[in-house]
C-alpha cells in the first residue's frame, strides 16, 4: 500500500477562471468506453452528503472514484485517510477547476452548497465530464435552465440527485394515478415536517476555519464576512447562499408532486405564505411555509414546518400519517407515501401497496446511462431537476417579496380555493399548538406570482419586475455563469 499524504496531492488554484473551459466547441476530455473500462469517478464536496456518496460510487459495478475535491482540507484529510484503509490512492483537488482539467476523470458527482450545483455544472459540461448534480440542482430558476442548455450543447448525460426517481415503489404508484385507477387527481400534498432547531445568534463576525479556502468555498456568491456561527450546513437558511427547508429536503417530495401529478412544465402561477416562528436566531428563510403551485386542472400544494407539533411536545404533526412524503387525493381515493406507499379508500381503507427501497438503485442508473450515452435511459435528466428545483425557487421568490398579514388578509388572498383554504386552518393550528402569537409575530404573505411557463419569466402580475431580479442574481468573477454556455 502506497503511504498518502495530503501535502503531496492537493492540487490548488485561485487564479483559474472560467476561461478555462469557455468557448469549447467540443468536449475536451470526453473519451469513449470500452465495454470492459471503469467510469472514472471525481467527488466534489465531501461533507455529510458528499462523503455518502463517495461510498455510493464505490459500490456500483464499473466505476471507480479517482479523485476528491473540497473547499475545507479538513474533509480531504478525511477521505485520503478512508482510502488508505482501503489501499487505495485518490486524487486530491482543493480547486474544483483543477479536478475538470485532468483527463483522467470521466464523471463528477457535485455535493457542494446549492450556490456552486450550477458553476460547476457547466464548468464540467464544458470540460467534458458527465455530472451527478445534487439536489435542489440549482440556486436559481435561471441558473437550471442554463444547464439544461449546457448538458445539451455538449452532449453530457447530466442527472439530478432526486433519489426517489429510481424508487420501484414510486415509479410503480404513480403510473398507477396517471392510468387513472382514481380517477382525477383533486390535488397532490407535499410534506417536509422535520424538526429545526435554532442556529443560534453569533456575537459579531466568526473565524473562518484554518482548514477551509474561504475565497473556493463562497464561490459565486459574495466574498462577506461569516456572520453565523456555523460555516457549514447552516447556509441552508440564508437566501445568499440556501434555498431553505422547502429547497433542502423538501425538493425530493416536490419532484415527486410534479412526477404525481405527470406535469412538465412550470404552473401558471405560484403564491407562498410562512415565516420563521417559535425562537429568534440569525437565520432568514421561513421555518413553517405553505406554498400553492397552481397548477391546472390540479395544484400542489407544499407544507413545511419545523416546529414540533405543540410546545412541550417531540413529536412532529403529520397528515394521513405522512411527515415527509406527499398525498395525492383523487375522485375515488388517495395515495399516501414517500416512495413506497399505500392507495387509501374515502374510507382509509388500505387498497394496494407499493413497496419502495429509497431510490438505493440511482447512482447505478447514472452510470449506465454515462456508458449508453442515451438520455432516456436517466430516471432523473437535468430537465426534470430544472423544473423540480424551479417550484421551489418560485415558492420561495414569493414568500421573499411577501409582507406580514392578518388572518383575514391571507383568507381572501386564496377564498377561491376550498384545498387552499383547508390548509391555512391546519397550519393556524399547528402555530396556535406551539403558543405562536400571530398578532406579535405575524404570517407572511407572499403575493400572487403569474409565470410564462415557455420564458421561465414572471408576468403580468404588479410584482413581476421584483420576482424576476430573483430569477437570478449577481455573480461574483470569476465565479460567473456564463449567458451563453
Amino acid at each position: 500500500m502506497s503511504k498518502i499524504h495530503r501535502r503531496d496531492f492537493l492540487k490548488s488554484s485561485i487564479g483559474a477562471t472560467a476561461a478555462l473551459f469557455a468557448g469549447c466547441a467540443t468536449a475536451p476530455h470526453a473519451r469513449v468506453l470500452g465495454a470492459n473500462d471503469d467510469v472514472r469517478v471525481g467527488v466534489i464536496g465531501l461533507r455529510n452528503k458528499g462523503q455518502h456518496l463517495v461510498r455510493d460510487f464505490l459500490a456500483v459495478k464499473g466505476a471507480r472514484v479517482v479523485a476528491v475535491c473540497d473547499a475545507d482540507t479538513a474533509f480531504l484529510d478525511r477521505e485520503v485517510e478512508a482510502a488508505g484503509k482501503r489501499k487505495q490512492t485518490l486524487t486530491v483537488y482543493q480547486d474544483l477547476r483543477r479536478m475538470l482539467e485532468s483527463p483522467d476523470i470521466d464523471a463528477v458527482v457535485i455535493a457542494m452548497p446549492n450556490f456552486w450545483h450550477s458553476l460547476a455544472t457547466v464548468w464540467a459540461c464544458q470540460a467534458g465530464k458527465d455530472v451527478y448534480v445534487e439536489k435542489p440542482v440549482s440556486h436559481n430558476i435561471w441558473e437550471g435552465r442554463k444547464m439544461v442548455e449546457a448538458a445539451r450543447k455538449y452532449k453530457r448525460v447530466v442527472q439530478a440527485g432526486t433519489q426517489k426517481r429510481s424508487d420501484p415503489g414510486a415509479q410503480e404508484a404513480f403510473a398507477y394515478i396517471q392510468q387513472g385507477h382514481l380517477g382525477r387527481i383533486k390535488v397532490v400534498r407535499g410534506f417536509c415536517f422535520r424538526e429545526r432547531g435554532s442556529i443560534g445568534i453569533a456575537d459579531g463576525t466568526q473565524q473562518v476555519p484554518a482548514t477551509v479556502n474561504y475565497d473556493l468555498w463562497c464561490g459565486p456568491t459574495p466574498l462577506a464576512p461569516l456572520n453565523r456561527k456555523s460555516l457549514h450546513y447552516d447556509w441552508h437558511w440564508f437566501w445568499s447562499t440556501g434555498n431553505g427547508e422547502i429547497g433542502n429536503q423538501g425538493i425530493h417530495e416536490m419532484d415527486m408532486c410534479r412526477w404525481a401529478l405527470g406535469q412538465n412544465t412550470l404552473p401558471p402561477r405560484v403564491l407562498s405564505l410562512g415565516g420563521r416562528f417559535g425562537y429568534e436566531d440569525d437565520a432568514e428563510t421561513p421555518n413553517t411555509q405553505v406554498a400553492i403551485l397552481d397548477y391546472e386542472p390540479a395544484p400542489i400544494i407544499f407544507e413545511v414546518r419545523g416546529l414540533y407539533r405543540k410546545a412541550s411536545d417531540k413529536a412532529m404533526d403529520h397528515y394521513r400519517n405522512i411527515r415527509v412524503g406527499l398525498v395525492v387525493e383523487c375522485e375515488d381515493g388517495y395515495y399516501a407515501g414517500g416512495g413506497g406507499g399505500w392507495i387509501f379508500d374515502h374510507d382509509g381503507n388500505r387498497i394496494k401497496q407499493f413497496q419502495g427501497d429509497g431510490g438505493g438503485q440511482h447512482a447505478t442508473n447514472f452510470i449506465k446511462a454515462v456508458r449508453s450515452r442515451k438520455t432516456e435511459d436517466q430516471v432523473a435528466d437535468i430537465l426534470e431537476g430544472h423544473l423540480s428545483s424551479a417550484l421551489c425557487h418560485m415558492a420561495n421568490i414569493s414568500q421573499q417579496l411577501g409582507s406580514r398579514a392578518s388572518s383575514d388578509e391571507i383568507q381572501e388572498k386564496i377564498r377561491s380555493d376550498r384545498h387552499a383554504l383547508e390548509t391555512l386552518e391546519r397550519f393556524q393550528s399547528h402555530l396556535e399548538a406551539n403558543e405562536i402569537d400571530l398578532a406579535k409575530t405575524p404570517v407572511v404573505l407572499g403575493p400572487w406570482l403569474a409565470m410564462d411557463a415557455e420564458k421561465e419569466r414572471f408576468v403580468n402580475c404588479p410584482d413581476a419586475d421584483a420576482a424576476n431580479k430573483l430569477v437570478s442574481r449577481k455573480y461574483r468573477k470569476p465565479y460567473i455563469i456564463p449567458e451563453r454556455v
